[in-house]
């Protein structure tokens, strides 16, 4: 006897799989096509920048099914799948993995390597979800070429390099991306995370924050581990910046104000008995609005500059990494969207999403040509891995890995639900 919540999951997914309103099913053929491209995918990552195969892979499957094509932005893809007269929706898929070495245990596990930019080797893993969302919209693209009675328009593909730094979706457009393809009336896109397969989540107004990472730094004087005296220590003063950068969101915000400062990396020293003359520590800053991110970023620099003053050190160097716009969902077009979610999967498997501290770049595509945006979650793990308290690994986990048949329904089906509701005939 199935429980009320997985009989709730099969009623979803039943309604995912045959999308009949829309005239378009996700036959088992093609379901099991797309799982394939995704584990082929999910083996294969690339860093930020060097998503050279997996653009080359894009670009062969829109030739296959005869969209034409254009780079953007290096490693960047556009594809403009054209049905006759009608509306324009731009769709995003980012494209890049993460840093990450994988521990999933999957038989289709990454074993790629890749080059961090200070030149170090790294582990290479799909770690956010990127395979799914370029494996959702190209299969995506299959339905829409051999369903074009249902729908009529353009859509315009975008297959985006560089996410998870932030540069991405700004090189598409400084590279003329809007020049090159057709103007769209909105810009559609969405992300794997960890839930329930067969939902989706999401909101009118912010749905993701402002994000800044800076690379701090901090010199001091070199001398003998034995002689402290003659030294100013790099290590004891930057840790002091460590602890005290933990007081902006305690002290300096209101509790009611969600912000977080994250020190991700901290480098020093090359050998125990040496004070070395430098420390160089990174900092992630997520934030819901301007004013916030002003309050933080301004209070992160006086700190720094204090505790070097402190300790007669020289003024330390801060240089920006990357800086995350907001994510702001459209609020006449995301009912539109959210109602034909409710009608494809369900009430029950739509869900209003909470701001989260998450950062996405995907805004810029729409920012840069004053066209709205609309972005959700989707969900794609086992009803089961929720029971009591369980919790699937989240994005940027090691053990990150959403379930291959779940991701490819609720992706895909997502994707032409959402499209559909602008081009559907």
């Amino acid at each position: 006897m199935k429980t009320p919540d997985q009989q709730k999951e099969d009623a979803a997914m039943t309604r995912i799989t045959t999308l009949d309103a829309a005239g378009i099913g996700l036959d088992e053929t093609v379901l099991a096509d797309a799982v394939a491209l995704y584990t082929h995918l999910h083996a294969r990552p690339e860093l930020s920048g060097q998503e050279h195969e997996t653009a080359a892979l894009i670009e062969e499957r829109l030739d296959e099914l005869g969209v034409e094509r254009l780079r953007c932005g290096g490693t960047g893809v556009v594809g403009v799948l054209r049905n006759g007269d009608g509306p324009t929706v731009a769709f995003r898929a980012d494209t890049d993995g993460l840093p990450i070495l994988e521990d999933t245990g999957l038989p289709y596990s990454s074993s790629a390597t890749g080059t961090l930019p200070d030149g170090t080797n790294a582990p290479v893993m799909h770690g956010c979800g990127h395979d799914t969302h370029v494996a959702a919209l190209l299969t995506a693209a299959r339905l829409l070429t051999a369903h074009r009675s249902s729908w009529a328009g353009t859509v315009v593909l975008l297959f985006q390099p560089g996410e998870e730094t932030a540069w991405g979706a700004r090189a598409m457009v400084d590279d003329g991306l809007w020049e090159k393809a057709p103007r769209p009336e909105v810009v559609l896109a969405q992300h794997v995370m960890p839930r329930p397969a067969g939902t989706v989540a999401l909101r009118s107004g912010p749905m993701a924050t402002l994000a800044d990472s800076w690379r701090i730094t901090v010199r001091g004087r070199q001398a003998h581990g034995s002689q402290p005296e003659n030294a100013i220590d790099p290590i004891v003063l930057a840790s002091w910046m460590v602890v005290r950068l933990q007081t902006i969101v305690a002290r300096e915000l209101s509790p009611r104000t969600p912000a977080v400062v994250t020190v991700g990396t901290f480098h020093a020293g090359l050998k125990e008995n040496i004070i070395p003359d430098t420390a160089v520590f990174s900092v992630n800053v997520r934030t819901p609005d301007e004013q916030t991110r002003e309050t933080v970023l301004s209070a992160i620099r006086r700190i720094v500059s204090a505790e070097a003053a402190a300790s007669r050190a020289p003024e330390p160097t801060i240089e920006e990494i990357n800086s995350f716009p907001r994510l702001v969902n459209d609020a006449s077009l995301t009912p539109r969207v959210t109602e034909a979610f409710v009608r494809a999967f369900g009430q029950d498997a739509v869900e209003h999403a909470e701001l989260g501290m998450g950062s996405e770049d995907a805004g810029w595509l729409g920012d840069a040509i004053g066209v709205p945006t609309v972005f959700w979650g989707f969900g794609a793990f086992d009803r089961d891995l929720f029971a009591g308290e369980g919790q699937p690994m989240g994005n940027h986990s090691p053990q990150f890995a959403p379930d291959a048949r779940h991701a490819m329904t609720t992706g895909i089906s997502a994707a032409l639900v959402a499209i559909l509701s602008f081009l559907g005939t």
